[in-house]
C-alpha cells in the first residue's frame, strides 16, 4: 500500500514542475492528459481565464461504443483523434502538451501521437 501512495506522490510533485513551465492562453491553449487504470481524460484549457475550451475522454458515448475497455492504447488514440477535432472545430490547431506527471511512454504517447496526426501541433 505504501508503495502506491509513493508513486502518487511522486507524479504529483513531477506534475507541479511541469505545471510552473506549461500554461495555456487562448491561442494555443494547453493539452491536460489524466489517466485512470479504466479511461483516459484530456482538456484543452485557457489558463488565463480558467476555462476549459474542450474535452474528450473514453467515457464519451460514440467512443465508449467503439470499444468496451477504456483503459488501453487503442481508447487513447480514439481519444487524441477526438481532441483534435473538437479544437479544429474551434479553430485551435497549436497547443502546449501537459502530461500531468506521466511517463511520455503508453497510454499518454499514443493519445499524443494520435493527436499530432490528425493535426494538431506540439
Amino acid at each position: 500500500m505504501n508503495d502506491l501512495k509513493e508513486k502518487y506522490r511522486k507524479r504529483l510533485k513531477r506534475h507541479k514542475g511541469i505545471r510552473k513551465r506549461v500554461f495555456g492562453v487562448k491561442e494555443k491553449p494547453r493539452l491536460s492528459v489524466y489517466r485512470s487504470s479504466k479511461n483516459i481524460y484530456c482538456q484543452l484549457i485557457d489558463d488565463t481565464t480558467g476555462r476549459t475550451l474542450a474535452s474528450a475522454s473514453t467515457l464519451i458515448k460514440d467512443i465508449k461504443d467503439r470499444l468496451p475497455y477504456g483503459g488501453n492504447i487503442e481508447a487513447a488514440k480514439l481519444v487524441g483523434q477526438k481532441i483534435a477535432e473538437d479544437a479544429a472545430k474551434i479553430g485551435i490547431t497549436r497547443v502546449v502538451f501537459d502530461r500531468s506527471g506521466y511517463k511520455y511512454h503508453g497510454r499518454v504517447k499514443a493519445l499524443a501521437d494520435s493527436a499530432r496526426e490528425s493535426k494538431l501541433v506540439f
